[in-house]
């Protein structure tokens, strides 16, 4: 796609409020403990943390190996004895049986041991083994215990909550089971999952049991009558970002070698009771997949991902898959007669039977029709979701475009101070508000900056002006999937590529916001010829978003033009040969 920014665009305002927000303003003021105090952080902005030279599966593999450390090679990570455990502890593994309690990311280096949950990064781990810790220790060690004021606020939660099945007014259990779709979900199943209600603010709350240390967490669960239909609301304790809980896990057996993910802990109750499997719901559903989750997932040879009934959900579930290791993976396609495990229950359809049909995740490099089949028939059951998700600001957009998709590139271009940079922060954060994982890679004006700009817009008003409302909107835009790399001015495109691999890895991003393509033209040492720098750059955004599944947004800069000539392709260097496969051209 290629759109033309024609003359200049005001500044507007962005988004009205959403009711969706992943925040507290759900919960009674006689739950939260004491005043708001704002915490103060050394980062006020989420950006991508790099490390400076990459690692690869390899080096990781040659480094043990000249050190002398044995490991095991696993889906995702490898499996290391542990430098962290107590003394007591690394004696035993000197003996016949050797604990390997160390898992190390293979794609980031990144480890954590199960026993002491040290974590950090592979430079870390390099700085133990080699005795160079000078308070390295101390700063990986993950804390089981949540801040002083989460923990107070999860205790008080927690103790006012009751079970559902033990509410003195039985009117008002069934109106919550009503609610909630839990009307087949038997009390046996509450009791095993400890699922309590917390009934001034008429939530679930489903419990984060952690090992060593009790109750980590919380996340409550309300519901509101929409129509026909009903819209949840989702409240985290610790705030989304720190909130990893894999609900179910206390359940699992270390015996067990299989498991279903699923996006909603509703759907896991279902599942779990309808079938005996071992279920575990993933702390943000379809929106990422954290690295740090992938340990406790080692243990099992096969996964079944049933993430829910639409198409993002599918999407979301290859992309999982990718990081799981594909050749143990297998995905439950949406269709009418296999609805989410929750709906699936209501209706009184066979779960056991819709797990059986999950397709493999992983497969040779050619394929037949026969495996593609229920795809194509998926999109063309639902047109609108396989047109992209739409812009709730941008009707015009959304006339031209249908929809934004992944695997697509985007290109825009404008005189200078026609509005580029405005609009499109305003065009992503519209998706980010969403749900879509975006990466902004802003090279021209600083990250601080373009987070006023946005935040302006994401506020709907000029916060300069009632500053005393700046820590709630601030509170709501650090809760969005939303991140930035901290390049500024001329950058190389392998370092630009390398960080925006690491994003999708990581962040699961899918939307990386590139401005502009003119800042990486200096790095390049492949031709002197500007044209054929530039085609290289966009082909290699391009590959990227067709590799990664990822929609890349990248502005371009135009030659100057006389203002009454209007702007065509070639206004912009030799990006013709780069983007006229398959693009649109359209003004706005």
């Amino acid at each position: 796609m290629w759109v033309l920014l024609r003359g200049a665009y005001p500044l507007r305002a962005l988004l009205p409020l959403r009711g969706e927000w992943m925040g507290r303003r759900g919960l009674p003021r006689s739950l939260v403990p004491g005043p708001p105090r704002r915490r103060y952080r050394k980062e006020a902005l989420p950006a991508l943390e790099v490390s400076v030279l990459p690692v690869t599966t390899t080096e990781i593999r040659q480094y043990l190996r000249t050190r002398g450390i044995p490991f095991q090679d696993g889906h995702s990570c490898l499996r290391a004895p542990s430098p962290f455990e107590e003394s007591s502890q690394v004696k035993d593994q000197t003996r016949a049986t050797t604990s390997f309690s160390l898992f190390i990311d293979k794609t980031t280096g990144r480890f954590l041991c199960m026993t002491s949950l040290a974590e950090g990064s592979w430079e870390d781990f390099q700085a133990s083994v080699e005795g160079r810790m000078d308070g390295v220790k101390q700063g990986v060690l993950l804390s089981e215990a949540p801040e002083t004021e989460n923990s107070e606020e999860v205790r008080r939660i927690w103790d006012r909550a009751v079970p559902l099945w033990e509410l003195p007014d039985s009117e008002e259990a069934q109106l919550a089971r009503v609610m909630f779709g839990l009307t087949k979900v038997t009390d046996d199943t509450l009791r095993r999952f400890r699922v309590q209600y917390l009934r001034p603010a008429r939530s679930l709350v489903f419990p984060w049991f952690s090992q060593g240390s009790g109750l980590r967490g919380l996340k409550l669960l309300g519901a509101e009558g929409h129509g026909d239909g009903v819209h949840y609301m989702e409240t985290t304790i610790p705030r989304p970002g720190a909130y990893h809980n894999l609900f179910g896990l206390p359940l699992i057996s270390r015996r067990d070698v299989e498991v279903v993910l699923t996006s909603r802990e509703l759907d896991s109750l279902a599942l779990s009771q309808a079938t005996g499997l071992p279920t575990l719901a993933l702390p943000r559903g379809t929106l990422s997949l954290p690295p740090a989750l992938l340990p406790y997932l080692e243990q099992f040879r096969r996964i079944i991902l049933w993430l829910g009934d639409d198409l993002r959900s599918w999407e979301a579930a290859k992309l999982f898959a990718r990081k799981l290791n594909p050749k143990r993976c297998s995905l439950v396609r949406p269709g009418d007669q296999q609805p989410r495990p929750l709906e699936a229950l209501n209706r009184g359809l066979n779960l056991s039977r819709i797990l059986r049909t999950a397709l493999p995740a992983w497969h040779k490099s050619i394929v037949s029709f026969r495996q593609l089949r229920e795809e194509v028939l998926g999109e063309l059951t639902d047109v609108e979701q396989a047109a992209g998700i739409r812009w709730s600001r941008f009707p015009d957009l959304n006339r031209l475009l249908k929809g934004h998709r992944k695997g697509e590139l985007t290109v825009f271009t404008g005189p200078t101070g026609s509005g580029k940079t405005t609009f499109i922060s305003e065009y992503a954060l519209d998706l980010c508000t969403q749900g879509v994982n975006t990466l902004w890679g802003s090279f021209e004006i600083s990250n601080v900056r373009l987070a006023r700009v946005m935040l302006t817009q994401f506020a709907v008003g000029r916060l300069e002006e009632q500053l005393d409302k700046y820590d709630e909107w601030a509170d709501r835009f650090e809760d969005l999937p939303l991140y930035f790399m901290t390049f500024h001015g001329q950058q190389s495109i392998r370092s630009v590529i390398d960080t925006m691999q690491h994003a999708v890895y990581v962040y699961d991003v899918c939307h990386v916001v590139i401005d502009n393509l003119q800042f990486m033209m200096g790095h390049e040492q492949l031709s002197t010829d500007r044209i054929a720098a530039q085609d290289y750059i966009v082909g290699a955004f391009r590959k990227f978003a067709t590799e990664n599944n990822c929609h890349v947004t990248l502005v371009i800069h135009p030659r100057k033009e006389d203002d009454d000539k209007e702007l065509q392709t070639a206004s912009i260097f030799g990006s013709a040969k780069g983007i006229k496969n398959g693009l649109m051209k359209c003004d706005i």
